[in-house]
């Protein structure tokens, strides 16, 4: 079986690494500026845990390797200006926006998006940074170089956010999780919660979006697609070309992860849907010291990134799935206590889902 190199070696990389090991699969993760011949490349099966690269003399050799899968849908998908002109195109719904590109656009965006406006930078920023809320008579707050750099979008008043999470294999099938309900706290995802019986108009909604964006650009892997529920349809927030957080919760929930699945479809083997028989939640570890305690009990399943710990950055993960939802909110309100209170809305939030 071809080894896989994984552009960037954070914790999605080390993930895809953890999922290979068991079916034989070797998976490389490389960091951006590792030197080229210390690298396996040449013969290697070529995908990324990033949607975007500074150049260096890696990514240099492998924009020209042909085992790049989806190597120029990155850029396209990267970019918020290109994201959005693909939705429009293919009529898919997402929020009312247009391009940033002068101050003086201003009047005009409150009249036509109303009186909060989200700006997003076109390409990075991401776990809330590199975006803006504003309202008129706020938009001075923004810097000067935002203008052709940004889109702008109509601040929408949602009930609920999900994402799904899919994947495609080069003959064009198709498989997906249960969408997955999250809950975001200032633009970080801190909860996730997945149950295996779906809201089945929303369920076909969001497949029959992703798959129209997974065959239109050819792509292959996963893909995951982040939506607002508004009423009893859906707008797409966001595309991610990979493997994402709130897909963490399919590692222990799911009979095939996440990450394997990605595996699987670079790799053309088999893939078959995912069973998910029993309710998950996954809860982000942000800034927070690894805490032995969590693991009395018995659902718990910690996934550290062994990284330094700093204030707002990603360290792991728990998971906790059962089949009894009264079981799993039993382990929730026990694991209050021992993760604080910044946890607590979150893991409250997560209780209620259940329910």
């Amino acid at each position: 079986m071809k080894p896989v190199c994984v552009l960037g070696n954070g914790q999605l990389g080390r993930m895809l690494r953890q999922a290979g090991e068991p079916l034989g699969i070797t998976v490389y993760p490389v960091g951006l500026d590792a030197e080229p011949e210390a690298v396996p490349y040449q013969h290697a099966v070529i995908t990324a845990e990033i949607e975007r690269w500074p150049e260096t003399a890696l990514t240099q050799v492998l924009s020209r390797h042909t085992g790049f899968v989806n190597r120029d849908i990155f850029p396209k998908l990267a970019d918020r200006l290109s994201q959005k002109q693909l939705l429009d195109r293919l009529n898919l719904a997402t929020s009312p926006w247009q391009l940033l590109a002068s101050a003086d656009q201003w009047p005009d965006i409150f009249t036509r998006l109303g009186t909060l406006a989200i700006v997003k930078r076109r390409v990075g920023g991401y776990d809330g940074r590199g975006q803006w809320r504003i309202r008129p008579d706020e938009q001075q707050q923004l810097p000067a170089e935002v203008y052709g750099e940004c889109i702008v979008e109509q601040g929408i008043n949602f009930d609920g956010e999900v994402s799904l999470i899919g994947a495609r294999n080069q003959s064009g099938k198709c498989v997906f999780y249960p969408l997955t309900h999250n809950l975001h706290e200032e633009g970080i995802l801190r909860t996730s919660v997945a149950l295996p019986v779906v809201d089945t108009h929303l369920q076909q909604q969001a497949e029959a979006m992703l798959s129209a964006i997974l065959h239109d650009l050819n792509y292959v892997g996963v893909m995951a697609m982040e939506c607002f529920i508004v009423g009893d349809g859906l707008l797409i927030n966001e595309l991610a070309p990979r493997v994402h957080n709130s897909g963490h919760w399919t590692q222990n929930g799911a009979s095939i992860s996440q990450f394997e699945l990605h595996l699987r479809a670079i790799l053309d083997l088999p893939m078959p849907q995912p069973d998910v028989s029993t309710p998950s939640v996954m809860i982000n570890l942000i800034g927070t010291e690894v805490n032995d305690q969590w693991l009395s009990l018995p659902l718990v399943h910690l996934h550290w990134y062994d990284k330094e710990v700093h204030q707002g950055r990603k360290v792991g993960h728990l998971n906790l799935n059962h089949p009894q939802a009264e079981i799993l909110k039993e382990n929730l309100q026990k694991i209050k206590p021992m993760l604080g209170e910044v946890y607590t809305s979150g893991i409250e939030w997560a209780i209620q889902k259940l329910a």
